[in-house]
């Protein structure tokens, strides 16, 4: 028998056969993990090109678009890459929540696991930033304003994320070093954290393996390996379909420091924070800037703690012990969803 390569010895010797099916996971964790190196990937050169400062952003953006040979493949596929980790990461916490994947021992990593979704988040926004044109000027300007209806500590937070009292070259220095280091090290630290922890907590959330039919109760990791590197085909030929047919989206420039809003008229937040847009459109900044996304967030990191402690219904589909975990997560994903596309249709 060979010997195992470097992507078998990354799994355990055997993996029970009914969770490694793909109707099982649907693959989400792997495409999540792949999505995230193919934006290292293409990130990187990107860096050689963009240059962080009012002046030249929006710029240099134009410049990787227009002039740089291919640079529009790899900006589109930077962008697509972006889209695609918060949608099979978002995915793949549903997943877990629905199959009963987050009860004991694998609180914590549900725990990790939400964590990289937010910094994946906060990652997204900042490359958002990034493009500095009328669009993300006016996102930024009240998204940061949003900051300040934290009681005690607002102001603090807005000089922090802006670099002063208003929003200056400082601000883009400070979204790109954020960008390109200060979210992603930590991305990537925990990534090895959460992959460590499935190893330590016993591998993938299983029931007892039993063989079905003749079929077998387990199956190797070469197996599983191999149906990874299918779906990572796969993800990775919807990438570049995405990034030849689809363009990234590019503003007109917005000239530097005009003021905040002064450059456009219609405030145009990234497509996931579109449902707290429209919460602003309802409810003041405290509560449809703050509390509420406060309240969704510790609900969603504190889920196996506080809405669902019992053991029992591991990895099976919406077993009755989880029923008010799944009603909880299914109405935040629902009432998100139907906001997102209220406000993309104003």
């Amino acid at each position: 028998m060979a010997r195992p390569n470097f992507f078998e010895h990354l799994h355990p010797p055997t993996i029970p056969a009914r969770e490694a099916r793909f109707g099982y996971t649907f693959g989400l964790g792997g495409m999540s993990l792949l999505l995230f190196l193919s934006l290292i990937v293409t990130g990187v050169p990107l860096m050689f090109v963009y240059v962080p400062t009012a002046v030249s952003a929006a710029e240099s953006i134009r410049t990787i678009t227009f002039v740089a040979p291919y640079g529009w493949l790899l900006r589109n596929l930077h962008y697509w890459a972006a889209v695609l980790l918060l949608l099979t990461a978002s995915l793949h916490l549903l997943r877990i929540v629905f199959s009963g994947s987050y009860k004991k021992p694998r609180q914590f990593n549900w725990l990790l696991g939400f964590i990289i979704l937010m910094l994946s988040l906060l990652l997204s926004f900042s490359g958002y930033v990034l493009r500095w044109d009328v669009d993300t000027y006016g996102a930024l300007t009240v998204g940061t304003h949003i900051t300040q209806q934290v009681p005690l500590i607002g102001n603090w937070l807005y000089r922090l994320l802006v670099g002063g009292a208003d929003i200056s070259d400082t601000t883009l220095v400070r979204f790109y070093t954020w960008h390109t280091l200060g979210l992603v090290v930590p991305v990537l630290l925990l990534i090895g954290w959460h992959a460590f922890r499935v190893r330590r907590d016993g591998g993938i959330a299983h029931r007892e393996a039993t063989a079905v039919s003749g079929k077998p109760a387990r199956i190797s990791r070469r197996e599983l390996v191999q149906r990874e590197g299918v779906a990572a085909l796969a993800i990775l030929c919807l990438l570049f379909l995405l990034s030849i047919f689809w363009d990234a989206p590019l503003a007109p420039p917005v000239t530097p420091f005009a003021g905040p809003l002064a450059e456009t008229s219609h405030i145009a937040a990234p497509w996931f924070f579109l449902w707290i847009q429209a919460l602003l459109r309802l409810w003041p900044p405290l509560w449809a800037g703050v509390v509420v996304p406060l309240v969704v967030v510790l609900l969603l990191a504190l889920l196996p703690w506080v809405l669902d402690r019992r053991e029992d219904g591991t990895a099976v589909w919406f077993h009755p012990s989880g029923r008010w975990a799944q009603i909880v997560v299914g109405a935040i994903t629902v009432g998100i969803i139907i906001l997102t596309i209220v406000e993309w249709r104003q």
